[in-house]
């Protein structure tokens, strides 16, 4: 049976430390071209944040009333940036008035996300991406780069002076913006540790991080009166019991899982996959999984959720 420990519950989608399910959260995500704007709401997104990039400032109450009311999406961040009409940004200030007055102050960030200028003109010339401002019909394009620069800090004054969290990116990777995002805006880190049963005649899977190979344990399948019977069941549980081994293994793996599973709380992942696999992932990858299950969640930290699975259960 897939499960996840009661111990260990699955996060949901808007958890976090500093937000219940049914609080409100609207980020305004704005910023200069480059800076890295779109990473920072590609990591709101896997914050948990439902996102949209580039949406024109005037429409941004009425899309967050349509995604609290319509949808019950309480935790938002909508990317606004220069391509936005300019009267639009210059109401700036009415528009973030009109979301507190629906939604309540605490409900209503703006994050602005900024680099030097020197660092914006060497990003630009790395991706040969054009400015925004120096594009197509633009008003402003006649501007050459370092000029688009500073015409763009101009524009964006209006939110850039009423921002919560600035952040300048000029010395940041996009492990580092993750850090500076968690930490400003209180952000659990949380893994999800997925334990994965699997058989190898079906294929090992793809996306694991670690793989262990039990085969090399006595395999039920080969008593008549167990093969029909899974990992799962007490007659397979009895079997193994006889065969030190089994619980030998079990613990090296739960052991060396326990040791080094807390270090990627530290290496911005969300996810971790063990995948544990026999012949037909039915009898010995299936007990292991859910023996590493019960162990773990007494060992592992609490920022870590553990969830059983069972590749093959389709098969039993």
């Amino acid at each position: 049976m897939d499960k996840v420990n009661p111990q260990h519950a699955m996060p949901s989608d808007n958890d976090s430390d500093m937000h219940s399910d049914t609080d409100i959260s609207i980020l305004v995500v704005s910023g200069r071209s480059g800076s890295g704007k779109t990473s920072a709401l590609n990591t709101l997104e896997d914050f948990g944040y439902y996102t949209i990039d580039n949406l024109p400032l005037a429409l941004v109450p009425e899309v967050a009333a349509k995604l609290i009311n319509d949808s019950g999406i309480h935790r938002i961040a909508l990317g606004v940036d220069i391509r936005s009409p300019r009267a639009d940004l210059s109401k700036f200030g009415a528009i973030r008035d009109t979301l507190e007055q629906t939604h309540g102050k605490q409900a209503v960030r703006v994050v602005y996300v900024t680099a030097q200028e020197s660092i914006l003109v060497a990003r630009f010339n790395a991706t040969r991406r054009v400015h925004p401002l120096m594009s197509g019909d633009n008003e402003h394009a006649m501007y050459n780069l370092p000029g688009a620069i500073k015409k763009e800090i101009e524009l964006l004054e209006p939110i850039a002076s009423r921002a919560d969290i600035k952040i300048d990116t000029s010395k940041l990777n996009i492990h580092e913006l993750k850090e500076c995002l968690r930490d400003r805006l209180g952000v659990a880190n949380k893994i999800v540790v997925n334990l994965l049963s699997f058989g190898f005649k079906y294929g090992s899977p793809i996306d694991a991080d670690f793989v262990f190979d039990v085969r090399i344990l006595p395999n039920p399948h080969w008593n008549p009166q167990l093969r029909g019977s899974t990992g799962m069941d007490a007659e397979v549980a009895t079997f193994f019991a006889d065969y030190p081994e089994v619980a030998e293994m079990s613990d090296d793996i739960g052991v060396f899982l326990a040791r080094w599973l807390p270090e990627f709380l530290l290496n911005n992942r969300h996810t971790v996959t063990v995948a544990i696999g026999c012949t037909g992932g039915k009898h010995r990858s299936v007990f292991i999984t859910e023996a590493l299950a019960g162990y773990l969640s007494t060992k592992l930290p609490a920022e870590m959720m553990i969830s059983a699975k069972h590749r093959e259960k389709h098969r039993w």
